[in-house]
C-alpha cells in the first residue's frame, strides 16, 4: 500500500507524458488540462491502494484511459459540440511520419510519409472508431506493451491484439486513400 505523501514525488514527473497522451486523445489543449486533472485527482484519492513496486506509468496511464473513456461516453450522450480552436498534432505527425528519424537510416516508410501533411495523418488516426485508436495511440504512440494496454483498457491481451491490427488496417487504408488522390499510389 502506497503512502499518499509520497504521490507528488512519484507521481508529478509523469505528467507531461500523461498530458501529451490526454492531448491526443481529446484533440483540444483546454480537454486535455481537464482530463490530466481529473485523472491527477483519481489517483491522488486511490494512490493509498496502489501496489508499490508495480508500474506507477501505467497505473496512471489507466486511470487516464478509464477517465477519457467514462467523459467520451458521457459527451455521445450530449449534443454535438463545435470546437472553434482546433489544433493540430505536430507530435503526432512527428512519431508516425519518423521527422526526427537520421535521414540516412531512413525507411522507404518514413520518406512517404514526408509527402503527408500533419492534417491528413490526425484525420486519417481520428477516422478510427474510438475502440481502434486507443490502442493504436497507446500502442504505436506511447510505446506501451499489450499487456499493459489490456490493464488501462481492461479488455484481453487477444481483444488488444485484435483492436490493433484492425486499427493499424484502417489507419494504413486512410493513408493508401490520401496517397491515391495525390497520386502517390500505383492505380489498380
Amino acid at each position: 500500500m502506497a503512502d499518499q505523501t509520497l504521490f507528488a514525488d512519484e507521481a508529478m514527473p509523469f505528467m507531461n507524458q500523461i498530458y501529451s497522451a490526454a492531448l491526443r486523445m481529446t484533440r483540444n489543449a483546454s480537454d486535455a488540462e481537464d482530463l490530466v486533472q481529473e485523472t491527477y485527482l483519481r489517483a491522488y484519492r486511490g494512490f493509498g491502494g496502489f501496489k508499490e513496486g508495480s508500474n506507477l506509468r501505467a497505473w496512471l496511464y489507466r486511470i487516464l484511459t478509464n477517465t477519457f473513456i467514462n467523459q467520451y461516453r458521457a459527451r455521445q450522450r450530449r449534443p454535438d459540440e463545435t470546437e472553434l480552436d482546433e489544433q493540430e498534432d505536430l507530435y503526432l505527425l512527428r512519431r508516425i511520419g519518423g521527422l526526427e528519424a537520421v535521414n540516412a537510416g531512413r525507411s522507404a516508410e518514413d520518406e512517404l510519409m514526408d509527402y503527408f501533411t500533419d492534417g491528413e495523418v490526425t484525420s486519417a488516426l481520428d477516422d478510427l472508431p474510438e475502440n481502434f485508436r486507443l490502442p493504436v495511440l497507446l500502442a504505436d504512440v506511447e510505446g506501451f506493451s499489450y499487456k499493459e494496454i489490456a490493464e488501462m483498457l481492461d479488455v484481453p491481451i487477444g481483444t488488444v491484439m485484435s483492436r490493433l491490427h484492425r486499427g493499424r488496417k484502417a489507419l494504413q487504408k486512410g493513408l493508401y486513400d490520401y496517397a491515391s488522390s495525390r497520386g502517390l499510389s500505383p492505380t489498380s
